[in-house]
């Protein structure tokens, strides 16, 4: 069985109306490739480190490989370009842990 895939991200909003855009623009890919939120913006203390003021965010995917092409699919390299107009965006694409 694959292990799964997930992205993490730290955003800095810089255009609050612009990026309820992109939250727009990115659902097709993520119905597409089936994604999974497990955090999406909420309450957040950062324990260590220098994360500051920043929107979390995990997705799940059902596997790694899908991870991937769901972030360089069309339809999110589309969401992309108006995430790039709204905000800084620190994302990686990780596999799980274990079976």
């Amino acid at each position: 069985m694959a292990k799964k895939g997930y992205w993490m991200a730290h955003v800095r909003i810089t255009n609050p109306e612009r990026y309820k855009d992109y939250a727009a623009a990115n659902a097709a890919a993520f119905k597409k490739y089936n994604a999974r939120f497990l955090v999406r913006g909420g309450d957040a203390v950062v324990a260590a480190g220098t994360l500051g003021e920043r929107r979390h965010v995990v997705i799940e995917f059902d596997s790694f490989e899908t991870a991937k092409a769901c972030y360089h699919s069309p339809e999110y390299q589309a969401a992309a370009k108006i995430r790039d107009e709204a905000s800084t965006a620190e994302i990686i694409v990780v596999e799980g842990y274990g079976d």
